[in-house]
């Protein structure tokens, strides 16, 4: 069950560099880095996100700079 919740926005970027600790920073198309990890449903499904793949991210409006990301492109 998806939860289509209304405080979050979805941004696609690209990862550019792959952390530690399933951290990624991804630079949005608007420009924007922001410092995501990799969703619960990915982590269990084992799917691979390397420097390069474009990825749809959930960020809160509060905190820009960190998100959460939900799938690749």
């Amino acid at each position: 069950m998806m939860d289509d919740r209304e405080d979050r926005m979805e941004l696609i970027g690209k990862v550019v560099e792959s952390l530690p600790g399933t951290l990624f920073e991804v630079k949005t198309l608007t420009g924007q880095t922001v410092l995501a990890t990799l969703s619960g449903k990915m982590r269990q499904n084992h799917i691979m996100v390397l420097p390069g793949d474009d990825v749809i991210i959930e960020v809160s409006p509060y905190d820009t700079s960190r998100g959460r990301i939900m799938r690749r492109k």
